[in-house]
């Protein structure tokens, strides 16, 4: 088990640390997620009524964006959330469904999967992924920093008090029929979700997080009456998995937790009230994505140089972000550390070389 995480990990660090020719703006996905006062049964189903009067995200498409074709299976899901907990309702289609691990913190996702990814302040640092089979196999864990900056998986860190179902629709590891799909439920408590963050929780009216969620999907085979991950006929190696998530992600690369969406909490009763308006600053999510392109390049740059680039010179970083929004650029560097800031008018960002991204607005 140990050295199949290892190799994973090394794979997944492969993937981060990529070289981008110029930025490009990836534009992420927003919901709003209202607050519900009705108790609500974990149970893998959508019967109550706050399940049903809350609205559906948009369906997932390629990690990659519009550079792959669309899901050829369907998923969405659900937010909502009350004083105790943060709650998740997704319903992927699937007319097979099929799951093997039954141990807690496998690698979940090397069985089709469900996948939560929680960063509460939006640095980029200490967030939160839970993984979730057909039969409710469980992996959580918090990671300190993204793999391409060093992070650690803490791969014993539980969600205490989590509680998590799943429903087939349908009939599980059985090719002799039809499944219409599976559905997962996920109670996360806010005392969970307080250990790594300096944001309030529960949330206030109005707070914003950073979340993904992904949907891993193999191409199977039926072979003497059970399921079989494709292989490559050549290779004779499993074919690739799919990777269908709610906010493109750019490459095959979750844990590129800039781009990930925003979720905005309502403190509207869902029975209640009308769902609110996501309000996105669109200059300070360009202007975050600019940071970390900067941020991977110097990363490509120590790795090929070891030391960091201590000029601007090399990077065609846009001097308009937002609606026609000036930004001006200083960099202070050694060979091992830097900080970029970027200026606009009134606010200044800042990224540093462990990956970390604030803010601070002139009074």
């Amino acid at each position: 088990m140990m050295l199949k995480k290892f190799l994973f990990f090394m794979a997944i660090l492969g993937h981060c640390i990529t070289v981008q020719a110029q930025f490009q703006f990836i534009q992420g996905r927003s919901y709003i997620s209202q607050k519900t006062t009705t108790p609500l049964k974990i149970d893998g189903l959508e019967k109550e009524a706050a399940w049903q009067s809350a609205l559906w995200t948009d369906t997932f498409i390629d990690i990659e964006g519009d550079k792959k074709p669309k899901p050829y299976f369907d998923t969405r899901m659900k937010m909502l959330w009350d004083d105790n907990y943060f709650y998740f309702y997704a319903e992927m289609e699937e007319p097979h469904v099929w799951a093997t691990l039954t141990e807690r913190d496998a690698v979940i996702f090397y069985d089709n999967d469900f996948e939560i990814f929680i960063d509460p302040d939006g640095d980029t640092q200490n967030y939160y992924e839970f993984e979730v089979n057909a039969l409710n196999t469980v992996w959580d864990l918090l990671l300190t920093h993204p793999y391409r900056n060093g992070g650690h998986a803490i791969d014993h860190w539980d969600i205490h008090g989590l509680e998590s179902a799943v429903h087939v629709n349908g009939t599980l590891n059985d090719p002799n029929d039809k499944d219409k799909g599976w559905s997962v439920e996920v109670a996360i408590p806010w005392d969970a979700l307080s250990e790594a963050t300096t944001m309030k929780t529960p949330p206030n009216n109005g707070d914003q997080w950073r979340l993904n969620f992904s949907r891993v999907q193999w191409k199977t085979e039926v072979v003497d009456g059970k399921y079989l991950k494709q292989k490559d006929p050549q290779t004779d190696k499993n074919l690739p998995e799919h990777n269908w998530v709610w906010s493109p992600q750019r490459a095959i690369a979750m844990h590129e937790p800039e781009f990930w969406g925003i979720v905005q909490f309502s403190d509207k009763n869902v029975l209640d009230e009308g769902v609110s308006i996501v309000k996105v600053n669109q200059t300070d999510e360009e202007i975050r994505q600019v940071l970390y392109y900067f941020h991977r390049g110097q990363i490509d740059f120590k790795r090929d140089q070891k030391a960091f680039d201590q000029s601007l010179d090399n990077f065609d970083l846009p001097n308009k972000v937002g609606r026609s929004n000036t930004v001006t650029y200083s960099l202070n560097s050694t060979e091992q550390t830097y900080l970029l800031k970027a200026q606009t008018s009134d606010t200044a960002w800042f990224i540093n070389d462990t990956g970390r991204i604030w803010k601070e607005i002139k009074p």
